[in-house]
């Protein structure tokens, strides 16, 4: 069992109980509770507000119970206040072993637990020794085991790469990780194109983003499933390290470009989790990985480049290179004719300024396609928002000398503008969805360290269960 999940197979000596109580539940409770304790936790004030935590002394001294405080019901907007109170304990809490006492009587409350515990007990330490180990949660008795491994090793896997910096995360390293993963999964195939060859098989868009970079820009193609199943694609932009090209970035804006890759990152936790889960479907992974440098041979504003799908793009700005680069990846996966597109990106700047780093911005071209994923946001406390598809800012992004320009002619509607240019790339029958995420915690929060973060993925995952259901 991977050390991050921070579960344990079954209680040692040691164990301590661990009580949930919402502020309702507490005079109950302590009504019941030992004379000592009962006395302790009044002196001291203890309300079981949400995140507060009493640690109860056994007569000997040592911990014997911890009380700990929870909302009383969970949000309806899928911001999940109840499920990441749990997962702050395992950095919160003294290190050792603790069991939820009472059990959850209910499987999907004991999943949710477990889960959120395992995520909240991430620790990125490639670089520096964690301060402490995390808390350990013996595993509650009806939670789906197999279903949280999976999930935290996606979203750890994931978080490493985000978290890693540039010198570590290029394009061949991006790529290697993906590999790595294809061959633990047994993809049934893993290619990945390198440098000039991006030209001679089709992809010039991301050849020129990428080629003026030392780490040669490349395509990385993997295959997964039955070719008689529905095919779905997958698509992330893995853009390694974004200097914004000629039009360079300032130093506040360029300081958290590592994490521009976040988009890859995502896709290939979602890839993860639908092979182990090995849903009924055909899946193409595509990521594109590239570095956004200056050199001489950098590509140029108002350079005019022929994607991969022959439409001709004029280059408005050199700094909004993502969406050409997923341009050129979501034409290939359209060759496929997919039944189902997803795709995800660190994309704009003014899906942050509408929305802020906890939502995703969410685009999609089918409005039951769209409910269902807002549906399995919510349910898994993982949510985003749905913007809209607004086809009267196409006029904005027209050029004078080509069939589009990769950015439109004013301030107004970024994300909305970035999404119609990606839409250009989808084929008309194919379901979409685009997700225009932050990747990135700017701050700590209950079960969600500053750093890497994963967004949409956990709740596409459960909508394509429901999609394509085995069996």
């Amino acid at each position: 069992m991977p050390a991050r999940l921070s579960l344990r197979p079954k209680p040692v000596a040691a164990t301590v109980k661990l009580t949930a109580l919402t502020k309702s539940a507490l005079p109950a409770w302590l009504k019941k509770a030992k004379a000592a304790q009962k006395r302790y936790a009044e002196s001291v004030g203890f309300k079981a507000a949400s995140g507060e935590i009493l640690a109860l002394p056994a007569s000997d001294g040592k911990i014997e119970r911890v009380l700990v405080g929870v909302p009383e019901r969970e949000t309806p907007d899928g911001s999940g206040h109840k499920f990441w109170s749990w997962g702050a304990l395992p950095l919160k809490l003294p290190a050792g072993s603790y069991r939820l006492d009472p059990e959850p009587a209910d499987a999907s409350e004991a999943t949710e637990i477990a889960l959120a515990w395992a995520l909240g007990s991430y620790v990125f330490d490639r670089y520096k020794k964690a301060a402490k180990a995390p808390a350990e949660l013996v595993w509650p008795a009806k939670a789906d085991r197999k279903r949280v491994q999976a999930i935290v090793a996606a979203d750890g896997l994931a978080r490493d790469l985000i978290n890693t910096p540039a010198e570590d995360m290029g394009p061949d390293a991006l790529a290697a990780a993906a590999i790595e993963t294809a061959h633990e999964l047994d993809f049934a195939s893993a290619d990945v194109i390198v440098g000039d060859k991006l030209l001679k098989e089709g992809f010039p868009l991301v050849h020129a983003v990428g080629r003026a970079a030392e780490k040669a820009p490349r395509l990385i193609d993997m295959r997964w499933g039955d070719p008689k199943h529905p095919r779905i694609a997958v698509i992330g932009k893995g853009v390694c390290f974004d200097t914004g090209g000629l039009d360079i970035k300032p130093d506040a804006g360029m300081k958290l470009m590592k994490k521009d890759m976040g988009g890859a990152a995502h896709a290939l936790a979602l890839a993860r989790l639908i092979v182990e889960a090995k849903l009924p479907v055909r899946l193409r992974l595509l990521i594109p990985a590239v570095e956004n440098s200056v050199s001489g041979n950098s590509i140029r504003p108002l350079d005019i480049v022929k994607s991969r799908k022959g439409l001709t793009v004029e280059i408005g700005n050199t700094d909004a290179e993502g969406r050409l680069i997923l341009a050129d990846a979501m034409a290939a996966a359209g060759e496929d004719e997919p039944e189902l597109m997803i795709d995800f990106a660190t994309l704009t700047g003014a899906a942050r300024v509408a929305l802020g780093p906890d939502l995703p911005a969410f685009f999609a071209n089918d409005d039951d396609l769209a409910r269902g994923f807002l549906q399995s946001g919510i349910a898994s406390h993982d949510p985003f928002w749905l913007m809209p598809l607004w086809q009267g800012y196409r006029t904005r992004m027209e050029s004078k000398i080509a069939d589009t320009s990769n950015i439109s002619d004013g301030p107004f509607a970024g994300a909305v503008t970035a999404a119609l240019f990606l839409q250009n790339f989808v084929p008309d029958k194919c379901r979409w969805a685009h997700f225009d995420v932050f990747g990135w915690n700017p701050w700590t929060r209950a079960g969600r360290a500053e750093g890497g973060h994963i967004q949409a993925v956990r709740a596409v995952f459960a909508a394509l269960e429901k999609l394509y259901p085995k069996g």
